[in-house]
């Protein structure tokens, strides 16, 4: 006799899938920063920096705020779930792998100059598209724009595989 229920296997067969697909995961933490990236420009162009970009009615400013920690925070979950395979760590004694801070300083130098590209596009696409519709559903867009590029370069330099 199981002990999960029906609803609880289905849940562990799709995470379990879901695990299985780089891509797939690479999203789901994209559509994380994508939440983070709409909160923070929201916040930003409507209450942190409204008196600046009020008279602009372009979100300058909330924008560079809201791409910088939608990027810290897909950077933190790529290392520890998308790529958590091929993430460099000091060889350790311990039973647990330690990571420096100078490796940990690397790989995101690495992982925001790989999604440098995609950032100034995202950025360009926004304001362009923000002329002709709303802000929010322009970032959004050029977020969808900027996301195939941002794989690849993560996939083949960040957080490439190791030689052993």
């Amino acid at each position: 006799m199981s002990a999960h229920s029906p609803l609880q296997r289905a849940t562990l067969w799709a995470l379990g899938w879901i695990e299985r697909y780089r891509y797939i995961k690479f999203g789901i933490v994209g559509a994380s920063g994508t939440v983070v990236n709409l909160v923070v420009l929201y916040l930003g162009h409507e209450y942190v920096f409204n008196a600046i970009e009020a008279s602009y009615k372009k979100p300058y400013f909330s924008l560079a705020l809201a791409i910088a920690l939608a990027t810290l925070n897909n950077f933190t979950w790529n290392r520890l779930w998308t790529w958590s395979d091929r993430v460099q760590t000091l060889e350790a004694e311990e039973a647990a792998p330690r990571v420096s801070l100078r490796m940990l300083g690397t790989e995101f130098g690495q992982y925001v100059t790989a999604s440098a590209f995609g950032s100034a596009l995202q950025y360009v696409l926004t304001l362009l598209l923000s002329g002709s519709m709303d802000y929010r559903l322009a970032n959004v867009i050029a977020i969808l724009a900027a996301s195939v590029s941002n794989f690849l370069a993560n996939d083949r330099w960040t957080f490439k595989r190791r030689e052993k």
